[in-house]
């Protein structure tokens, strides 16, 4: 698939035809439900009976064996005395008993309320698979290779940024990777947040990785579109998706170790980046994969907009399934992030409901619509590095 993907850019600068992708329903997702935030479940590791190889954003997946199991406890070991038990246990009963980490973040603050599974959210990170279009985007929007509403000829229709996005359109973002170059995606990159550590003093996180040069496997072109040779770790997907949905505000992520750091937190800003004006352009897409594309199952009674990710990370033979997002909904904005990881079920569209399912739960307690008093450390953001 990655060879036909690379004669097809070779052949044409370009936009083309779109790769073939396959569909399939995972198995039904079976939940924790009313297990404690704090307490771990006991659930016996096994793998997919079925290895499957549904990836909209991404080449097709081969099937196993993986040496990742896609189900585990991913609660085992976590600190949560500092989060937000509400969110915690809506996190929870939404990954039941699937191997991965659901983190979610405060936009307006950087607050972390929640990080399941923190071994795999504070670790050196995965490939961002189709992810990584999100940055790719707002890199092209900011230096006008491409215009939010051109519409370019894909496989004798035309596609815009917007059905680009909700489709995950991999000729079109590797074809914006080629425009910018190299350089500039490594620009854009790592002021979004690639390649250094997304929270504020958090033991054990780790960087991620962005490479230092083309990958050999495809080049930019590979890089834009599937995100090849990074290392994206959940919190630095969620800072981003906090950035965008907060209007370009870059949070220090930060982790409250107990109640009294959650009394006094104060956020801190890391940058701002200048994409106030983008994020109209690129939202709709990001909505229109809720709404009608590849992460429709994160669907929900108030508008979610988010990105999905599904590829395999050699390095380590397991099958990933990401979604980065952000809600509409209320007085209250979170940013979600969902990592699976493991055989063939977990994808990137299983990953949006799963998302979808935090947001519900959230919903049905009236999270959203809860009064909260707002304190004076919310008012306070202190910028403590603004270079680029």
């Amino acid at each position: 698939m990655e060879v036909a993907f690379l004669l097809c850019l070779i052949c044409s600068l370009s936009f083309a035809t779109t790769t073939t992708t396959s569909t399939t329903t995972p198995p039904k997702r079976r939940t924790a439900a009313h297990h404690a935030a704090t307490t771990s479940h006991a659930v016996s590791v096994r793998h997919a009976a079925q290895r499957r190889a549904a990836n909209p954003g991404g080449p097709i997946i081969a099937g196993g064996p993986w040496d990742e199991p896609t189900f585990a406890d991913s609660t085992e070991g976590d600190r949560v005395d500092g989060e937000d038990l509400t969110v915690r246990r809506a996190a929870v009963e939404a990954l039941g008993s699937y191997n991965g980490s659901v983190v979610v973040v405060d936009p307006a603050t950087g607050r972390i309320l929640t990080m399941v599974n923190q071994r795999i959210a504070l670790g050196e990170g995965f490939q961002p698979c189709s992810t990584i279009k999100v940055a790719v985007a707002l890199a092209g929007l900011s230096e006008k290779v491409i215009q939010p509403t051109a519409r370019y000829r894909l496989g004798g229709m035309k596609v815009d940024l917007t059905y680009a996005l909700a489709h995950s359109y991999n000729y079109y973002f590797a074809t914006v990777g080629q425009k910018l170059g190299f350089e500039k995606v490594t620009y854009y990159a790592h002021m979004f947040g690639y390649g250094e550590r997304a929270g504020l003093n958090i033991p054990g996180e780790q960087p991620g990785y962005f490479p230092a040069a083309p990958p050999k496997n495809g080049g930019v072109a590979q890089l834009s579109s599937f995100g090849e040779e990074i290392r994206q770790t959940p919190l630095q997907l969620a800072a981003l998706m906090a950035a965008v949905s907060n209007g370009g505000t870059l949070y220090y992520l930060q982790y409250p170790q107990s109640q009294a750091d959650v009394s006094g937190f104060v956020p801190r800003v890391k940058r701002h980046l200048d994409i106030g004006s983008l994020i109209p352009m690129v939202t709709p897409g990001m909505r229109g994969a809720v709404e009608f594309g590849t992460a429709h199952r994160a669907r929900n009674d108030g508008p979610i907009a988010g990105k999905t990710g599904t590829c395999t990370e050699i390095q380590i033979h397991a099958h990933l399934g990401w979604f980065g997002s952000f809600n509409e909904i209320g007085g209250k904005k979170l940013a979600v992030v969902v990592l699976l990881t493991g055989g063939g079920p977990a994808s990137g569209p299983l990953a949006a409901g799963i998302a979808g399912d935090v947001y519900k739960i959230l919903g049905e307690s009236n999270y959203f619509t809860a009064s909260r008093p707002i304190a004076p450390t919310d008012l306070v953001a202190t910028q403590i590095c603004c270079s680029r």
